[in-house]
């Protein structure tokens, strides 16, 4: 995937994070999306993994532990402790002690995990949407407050309208100015 210009990033001599050129385009290792100027691309470089998302999913569901999550999702118990791992250092999950004697680790959402629900039902509602077979959606989302089925919905903070791709206007951020530091021999005069 060709890298635009409006997303400039700063690797130089950072490990991994080499752009490559071929072409008349650049292009960049996966590993530094997580610097580029733009959330969608540091929010993947954290949850972007498959296997993470299914974590997560279950996270949701309630489930806490190692083998709870190993048995949801059938990953790897090598790959599962990998993502467990990079999900609590980067804040999502925190790692403790169970409840009750003998309990066993459990990983808890945290108040920056819990904000992902609603890509997670995002998710599942295009899942449900364009995915599921005849038998029509694997899931049933019911408001614990009112007691419905509910398929959740994004609308305008200031007005309730809902909101699609069309009725949006992106509006960058202005950059920050960058300041140069001036070429090693500016300061002196002209030749002696």
């Amino acid at each position: 995937m060709p890298v635009s210009k409006c997303n400039d990033i700063n690797t130089a001599g950072r490990p991994g994070t080499s752009r490559l050129r071929r072409g008349k385009y650049t292009w960049m290792r996966w590993d530094s999306v997580r610097d580029l100027n733009c959330s969608v691309a540091r929010t993947l470089s954290i949850v972007g993994e498959r296997w993470t998302m299914l974590i997560l999913r279950d996270a949701f569901l309630g489930h806490r532990r190692f083998d709870e999550f190993q048995r949801g999702t059938g990953i790897a118990r090598n790959i599962l402790s990998s993502r467990l791992r990079q999900l609590v250092a980067n804040g999502i999950f925190e790692r403790g002690p169970g409840e009750g004697d003998g309990a066993r680790v459990e990983y808890r959402l945290t108040r920056k995990g819990l904000d992902l629900y609603p890509v997670l039902v995002s998710m599942l509602k295009w899942g449900d949407t364009w995915l599921a077979d005849e038998s029509g959606p694997p899931l049933t989302l019911v408001h614990r407050v009112c007691g419905a089925k509910t398929a959740p919905k994004m609308v305008c903070s200031e007005c309730g309208a809902n909101i699609a791709a069309r009725d949006m206007v992106a509006i960058p951020r202005r950059p920050a100015h960058q300041t140069r530091r001036p070429a090693r021999n500016a300061h002196r005069g002209h030749s002696h």
